[in-house]
């Protein structure tokens, strides 16, 4: 690897740190920004570490995460007994938590949000709107935890394949090939 290759590599292992940041601060699009990671790293790279199997099974993990992080947000709100308006208020009190606050903002911001939506529009007792902040916040970090469990699978993967990547001298990408064909997406450049 050359410096500007190293430099690339850690710039890439950054972002994907940001991005398992991401799974609980919902100001960072943590799952997308994994995946455009390898995608950015596959172009510069001319797809040698991975290549088109690699993206649609992480592609196919961030839309798995992204469902099942709304998926165990909504579950958790409902058990509890929260209406749309305290899931809408967990989601809103979490983003002004976490701008103000950081990570404690995230936690008070999402239980009170969905608390102050459910008292406000569904004009539900001090004891049952806590219940629904409750739910909404224990669902929400159940997401957060399946978003980063993948993040970090993703990450792991990425730095496995890139320090473990090794062209033989034959395997190096041809030069009649654009990074952008076929030929790279699905074999790295390497000639039949």
């Amino acid at each position: 690897m050359t410096a500007l290759d190293v430099t690339i590599f850690s710039l890439g292992i950054l972002l994907m740190l940001a991005g398992a940041a991401g799974a609980f601060l919902p100001v960072i699009p943590g799952l997308p920004l994994n995946w455009l990671v390898l995608l950015g790293y596959g172009f510069w790279s001319g797809w040698g570490p991975y290549g088109f199997w690699t993206m649609l099974l992480t592609g196919m993990a961030v839309a798995a995460g992204l469902v099942g992080d709304q998926l165990a947000g909504a579950m958790g709100a409902k058990k509890f007994g929260s209406s749309k308006a305290g899931m809408i208020g967990a989601f809103v009190g979490a983003i002004v938590g976490v701008i103000f606050l950081n990570i404690p903002g995230l936690i008070l911001g999402t239980f009170f949000g969905a608390m102050l939506a459910e008292i406000v529009f569904d004009k539900k007792e001090a004891m049952a709107a806590a219940d629904s902040g409750a739910g909404a916040l224990l669902g929400c970090l159940a997401g957060g935890v399946f978003k980063f469990v993948i993040s970090m699978i993703i990450t792991l993967a990425y730095v496995w394949m890139v320090l473990g990547y090794d062209p033989p001298e034959a395997s190096r990408p041809s030069q009649d090939a654009s990074p952008l064909s076929q030929e790279y997406l699905f074999t790295g450049g390497v000639e039949a």
